[in-house]
């Protein structure tokens, strides 16, 4: 993987690794970095601030904690907020003196932070500052980017990341058969969404989308990308040097109500009474006068690369929608965070309501200003301004429909807050089932002497709460140490001498991952129960522990894959690990419905990886968005997903040859010589070894006439070469359009036979004569060929049984084929 990705950066500038998580992306890139090092190269690692730490420690040549100390690796390290940031330090780097353009390499990790490029009106976002400061000026930049998921939920997801590679150049693979990036990723989007449209039964699979993708969308990621899975790993690698995978065990679904005393209503009931909320301070514009309302577009709205008029005022409508999810979302994780957030929102209506009651006495309430002339930073004008970062004159707005907008949801969210303060937490029901689980986990360890747990939460307000009720306890009861993580300065442990940076937490509470031996050798004490939000849930390696909870279930599955990575990791030292993952208790099909009605018409803009502007009517898109996650979730209560196994989702994995690549840099010279003397027409037979193989024959042709030609790539990724299943009903099982899956089955159908097996060849000779009458087989050959060209041909009887170059006649087809060879399943 390392000389791939180092081949590809110096073939064509740049590369993306996206290996599944807990396959050591990390150390690949540090490999890498290594070669540019002894080729005194400038090299930049951009990360998540989260990660920060993880990187900045190899580049310590001093520090205990640095296995790569003899390496003495070179590189700065910046965060990818920084690209916000004009002036300041980031460590020891001074942003104001920086020259950005001064470096050879750029490593991105989590490079789908950068999916998007999205308008900015009068600012530059980071993903333009990247582009601008770093990849376009100065020296030559090759980059490297690290992310498990570069495309994830859109097949363009991944134009923006290629663009780092390419600066921008639409036409920089034309010599690879590519004339046009940009309209190769449109035409892929397009095919991904009418296959997503028509594929909404039980029975969908990812196989039907391989075969309605172009063939060079494939090239695209075949030529940039490498990625490899966890399956693949386990498959084809000899692990026994590095460690295997942990036993998965069934994940534990856990449904839990809110209130012991049953005083506090269903999860439904509680969203009929959100849906009673207005939340229109969340859009002042909509009170607008009208002979204002042309001001305001003129300073908010804009037109769009594309042509369409970005609206703020619809922006601001969607805001509501996703308030209201939110709410929800919140009351899903705990009673105590959805308080929290009524409380929140309800002095927010106090305080607006206050305001526009006494903003009649400001002495500049007459005045008329013009929106776009005013100065936001004068404090004279602070009073009569309201809203974020979207801001209006309270004189311009109707204020008497505002207030009486303002003081209903007053009324009602106080109704909500009197409801929910009755759940203090010696009623919270889902409380108490946690503090069961960590008891049954405790007493029965599903790894000798392994007491730990991690609780993840999308919510910092939720970790806090579990960390405030349980730590003391634990303690107590059970004299075990616990810590809070949620990613900002509010990091807790009880753990004596535990210094309460991120780090040094979660050095403390996986020690033999994280090498605590080497830094706090005299240190024994560990912890044992974490309890963290996702600022933890990528780049972190905590397999000490072997029982991961999700006390929310996150509405993407990929960020569940991502934090139970934490600790299904490569080399683990348990032999098995718990998921256990928190459900509404409320069946699947109206959870579904339920989100479906908090959704409701609202219109998204939706501004996707190829630039289109495209708004999706939810009455018409919503329903099939739904039925996908409730798939997902139907997944995540019976089984541990890896990110290939997400319904509707999409795995670099499925659609690159690297697994075939990897196994043909594996030859050695000797084989590759075997491999150049064997003669063309040869053949072998195998036993059907899986349940949905059929027998039949998987024929490899090439095409004589080679022309690097659009069309031809763009239906068929491996052309020259082509590859074609039929089964011996003469029924075409893989077409030619989707080469991978024919190597796949390929593989598998052969995996373990290094040798001829008797038995097949005995009862072939007996059918053919030793292959004198291959009618039968001529005729699969004939469906074969009329399914790549869609013309008749003729071929001799004895030519698939003879060595050498078997050409099929001209006189019903313009481009002659030559049989390389094909393998016939019994």
């Amino acid at each position: 993987a390392v000389l791939g990705a180092i081949d590809k950066i110096e073939t064509f500038g740049g590369c993306i690794i996206a290996d599944s998580v807990g396959l050591g992306k990390t150390f690949e890139a540090l490999a890498v970095m290594k070669y540019y090092n002894l080729r005194n190269d400038r090299i930049l690692v951009l990360c998540p601030k989260k990660l920060r730490e993880n990187w900045l420690i190899y580049s310590l040549i001093s520090d205990v904690r640095n296995i790569l100390a003899k390496d003495r690796m070179n590189f700065d390290v910046l965060n990818h907020t920084d690209l916000s940031r004009e002036r300041g330090t980031s460590g020891l780097i001074n942003l104001e003196t920086i020259n950005w353009g001064n470096y050879d390499l750029i490593v991105i990790d989590e490079s789908h932070n950068f999916r998007n490029n999205d308008p900015r009106k009068n600012t530059v976002s980071r993903y333009q500052r990247l582009m601008r400061d770093i990849i376009k000026t100065g020296v030559k930049t090759k980059v490297l980017m690290l992310s498990a998921t570069p495309v994830n939920t859109r097949m363009n997801d991944i134009k923006n990341q290629i663009a780092f590679i390419t600066e921008q150049n639409d036409s920089a693979l034309s010599d690879f058969g590519i004339p046009s990036i940009d309209q190769t990723l449109r035409k892929a989007q397009q095919k991904f969404n009418v296959w997503l449209k028509n594929n909404h039964n039980d029975n969908i699979n990812r196989d039907s989308l391989v075969t309605t993708l172009n063939g060079d969308y494939f090239k695209i990621l075949d030529l940039l990308t490498i990625a490899r899975s966890r399956k693949h790993i386990e498959k084809y690698y000899d692990v026994s040097d590095i460690g295997k995978f942990p036993e998965r065990l069934t994940p534990i679904p856990k449904y839990s109500d809110f209130d012991i005393g049953k005083a506090f209503p269903q999860m439904d009931n509680v969203n009929n009474l959100l849906n009673e909320l207005n939340l229109k301070f969340y859009s002042p514009l909509y009170f607008v006068r009208d002979d204002k309302k042309k001001s305001y577009e003129e300073k908010y709205d804009y037109i769009t690369s594309t042509g369409s008029v970005f609206r703020q005022v619809e922006r601001e409508d969607s805001l509501i929608h996703l308030m209201r999810v939110n709410l929800l979302k919140r009351l899903e994780s705990s009673i105590h965070s959805f308080r929290l957030t009524l409380k929140s929102l309800l002095d927010q209506t106090e305080y607006l309501s206050e305001k526009i009651t006494t903003i009649h006495q400001n002495e500049y309430f007459e005045t008329d200003f013009d929106i776009n002339e005013v100065e936001f930073d004068d404090d004279r004008l602070e009073d009569l301004i309201v809203g974020g970062k979207v801001k209006v004159l309270l004189q311009d707005l109707d204020l008497v429909k505002f207030k009486e907008f303002i003081d209903d949801d007053k009324k009602r969210l106080q109704e909500l807050l009197d409801m929910s303060a009755v759940v203090d937490p010696t009623r919270d029901a889902k409380l108490k089932d946690l503090k069961e689980l960590i008891i049954g986990k405790l007493e029965n360890p599903i790894n000798e002497g392994n007491k730990k747990v991690i609780i993840f939460s999308a919510f910092a307000d939720t970790v806090l709460y579990l960390y405030e009720h349980l730590a003391h306890w634990l303690h107590e009861e059970h004299q075990l140490y616990s810590a809070l993580v949620t990613g900002g300065d509010a990091n807790k442990s009880n753990m004596p001498n535990c210094r309460l940076d991120l780090n040094s937490i979660l050095i403390h509470f996986s020690p033999l991952s994280k090498k605590r031996n080497a830094i706090f050798p005299e240190e024994k004490k560990q912890i044992d129960i974490l309890f963290c939000t996702d600022c933890i849930s990528e780049g972190q390696n905590l397999q000490d522990c072997d029982y991961l909870v999700n006390y929310d279930i996150h509405w993407n599955p990929v960020r569940i894959i991502q934090r139970f990575g934490r600790i299904d990791r490569i080399g683990s030292v348990n032999d098995k690990i718990q998921l256990v993952n928190f459900f509404p208790n409320l069946a699947l099909d109206s959870y579904i419905d339920l989100i479906a009605r908090v959704k409701g018409r609202m219109q998204l803009l939706d501004t996707s990886a190829t630039g289109d502007d495209n708004v999706i009517d939810e009455t018409a898109h919503l329903n099939q968005d739904l039925e996908y996650r409730k798939k997902q979730l139907k997944q995540l209560q019976s089984q541990v997903l890896d990110l290939e196994d997400i319904e509707g989702g999409i795995s670099i994995t499925d659609l690159t040859f690297n697994d075939f690549k990897i196994d043909a840099d594996r030859l050695s010279p000797v084989e590759r010589e075997k491999f150049q003397l064997t003669p063309k027409g040869i053949f072998a037979l195998t036993a059907n070894n899986l349940d949905e193989g059929k027998k039949g024959i998987i024929f490899c042709l090439k095409d004589i006439k080679v022309a690097m030609d659009g069309d031809k790539l763009s239906s068929n990724i491996i052309y020259p070469f082509v590859l074609c299943y039929v089964t011996s009903e003469g029924e075409v099982f893989i077409p030619s359009t989707n080469p991978k899956r024919c190597l796949d089955y390929y593989k598998k159908l052969c995996l373990g036979h290094n040798d001829v097996i008797p038995n097949l060849v005995a009862e072939f000779n007996q059918q053919t004569k030793s292959g004198r009458y291959m009618e039968g087989y001529k005729e699969l050959l004939d469906i074969a060929l009329k399914h790549c060209k869609g013309a008749s041909t003729e071929m001799g009887l004895n030519s698939l049984a003879l060595p050498g170059i078997s050409r099929l006649s001209q006189k019903n087809i313009d481009t002659p084929y030559e049989l390389i060879s094909f393998l016939i399943i019994k």
